[in-house]
């Protein structure tokens, strides 16, 4: 599976996102235009208090804006009923956090399968294709232990296998490497970068240069606002 030329798989438009605050309305992020083609593989990048989470959050549908627009796959989140929103997530976004979160008493194979419980699949079909993913990511042989039996690396290849299970679009990786040493974030990235050359589009958080390096375009948010939006000198192929 390629890119699809010129498809906007996300696109904002004066998107803003402010807090109530003890001393008053505080602006998270500031009228941000960005777009988003299928197939491309884009660092979101900027200091803690930037507006980048909020950005992330906002793009994952676990926040609403308070203005703006954006537009997931075609469709405008903003003027989407509860379950419809759910049902356009579930189909074209995966997640994969910083901190993993996998079901500790869950065996891998399970962890995995879990999007396919809510998505009504049966239990053989979602437990099939887990297998088939952690065989993906180089994990097979683990399908039956627990977390906790396995390396922090190994974990976020489980993460990403239970990204991949409903098979989005679209990839939203929020600061992925961030728990890990500097030989098992090269692994991750490079399996990012195998993806991406299948097709899905990455959008990835991160403030550690070498991690965007791995990205083919970087945006740099500051104070709520884009401050440079650019390709990656010498990105992987």
């Amino acid at each position: 599976m390629g890119p699809v030329a010129n498809e906007s798989v996300i696109r904002v438009v004066g998107l803003g996102k402010s807090y109530e605050t003890a001393a008053g309305l505080f602006p998270a992020l500031k009228g941000v235009n960005l777009d988003i083609q299928s197939g491309e593989y884009i660092a979101i990048m900027g200091p803690s208090g930037s507006g980048k989470s909020t950005f992330m959050n906002l793009l994952g549908c676990l926040d609403t804006p308070s203005m703006g627009d954006y537009f997931l796959a075609g469709s405008n989140v903003a003027q989407m009923a509860k379950d419809d929103l759910a049902i356009l997530r579930n189909r074209t976004l995966g997640f994969v956090f910083q901190g993993f979160n996998l079901l500790p008493r869950m065996s891998l194979q399970d962890n995995v399968a879990l999007p396919l419980v809510y998505a009504g699949v049966d239990k053989e079909t979602r437990r099939a294709k887990a297998r088939e993913l952690l065989g993906k990511v180089g994990l097979g042989q683990y399908a039956e232990s627990q977390p906790n039996r396995i390396s922090g690396g190994q974990q976020q290849r489980v993460a990403i296998a239970r990204a991949l299970v409903n098979a989005p679009r679209l990839i939203l990786a929020d600061e992925p490497t961030g728990n890990l040493d500097s030989h098992t974030s090269e692994e991750i990235m490079r399996l990012f970068g195998e993806l991406n050359a299948e097709g899905i589009t990455i959008v990835l958080v991160t403030h550690e240069p070498d991690i965007a390096a791995h990205a083919k375009r970087q945006v740099k948010f500051l104070d709520g606002e884009i401050v440079s939006d650019h390709l990656t000198e010498h990105a992987p192929a």
